[in-house]
């Protein structure tokens, strides 16, 4: 599940996603084609820099959500894809959405958890994640998945990060409480190359992944859930973080965002 759920935890009571309904966050994302900022653009900027991809080659996108990315990368790429994502809804749309697209056969979605991967060790090719690989932890996500790749294999993910080394405090706060791994690109960069992996390419993602791609298609989406769910004191509520996060986008963009990180798996130097 891509990175929306950081949402969650940013009001003065320091609410978390435990004490929200995890059903109403699906049934709401359910209706956006993205489940985090990001674009076709980023998407396919990000994918410029991995080569050797062939008919052979085996994919995986982890957190991938209803699959908005997954289908840009599919129609863009001739290997199989494999997404994952914990909530079963978001697979069964994710599978509706590549057989409307005619990628059925070589497009599938699995329910399943990115901190107990099933692919078989050193066999991906290429392991993409947009906005999801906070759910187990950025280190921790870079030393498992490697496990995964083959030698030579690649690593996509785009993850939040600070501009800045310094910000207001309620900004810092918000993300402190929601995910205490955020930092600066370059630290990001150097737990990259501790993991294994060569620094391919990095890149900020544009305001327009936040605005256009991701906060403005939520209107009717929000419309819907609201109607859906009137009176749900929690619905009400989970829809006033989300209105709370993208206010705080605009009043503190210049300070964090997303950035996208291409890196390619090398294998450990032996004397």
């Amino acid at each position: 599940m891509p990175q929306c759920f950081t949402i969650m935890n940013n009001d003065n009571n320091n609410n978390t996603i435990q004490e929200f309904d995890v059903n109403l966050i699906c049934d709401f994302f359910l209706n956006t084609n993205r489940q985090g900022p990001g674009s076709p653009e980023a998407t396919l900027k990000a994918l410029s820099f991995i080569d050797n991809l062939t008919v052979q080659s085996l994919i995986a996108d982890l957190g991938c959500g209803t699959g908005g990315q997954t289908m840009v990368l599919a129609q863009h790429t001739s290997g199989s894809i494999t997404g994952l994502d914990f909530f079963p809804e978001f697979i069964e749309c994710f599978n509706r959405n590549a057989e409307k697209l005619n990628l059925q056969d070589r497009v599938k979605g699995v329910v399943g958890s990115m901190d107990a991967l099933s692919f078989e060790k050193e066999s991906l090719d290429l392991i993409w994640s947009e906005g999801a690989i906070y759910n187990i932890g950025f280190e921790r996500g870079l030393n498992e998945w490697r496990n995964y790749l083959k030698p030579g294999g690649y690593l996509a993910v785009s993850e939040s990060v600070w501009f800045t080394d310094h910000r207001p405090a309620e900004i810092h706060d918000f993300w402190m409480n929601a995910y205490t791994e955020i930092d600066t690109i370059p630290n990001k960069v150097v737990q990259i190359q501790k993991a294994g992996y060569i620094p391919v390419a990095t890149f900020i993602l544009p305001e327009n992944c936040w605005t256009e791609h991701y906060y403005v298609p939520q209107a009717k989406a929000k419309e819907m859930f609201i109607k859906k769910y009137a009176g749900n004191k929690t619905a009400e509520k989970l829809m006033a973080s989300i209105c709370h996060e993208a206010e705080l986008y605009s009043k503190y963009k210049e300070y964090y965002g997303y950035a996208f990180f291409i890196a390619k798996k090398i294998n450990p130097f032996q004397d």
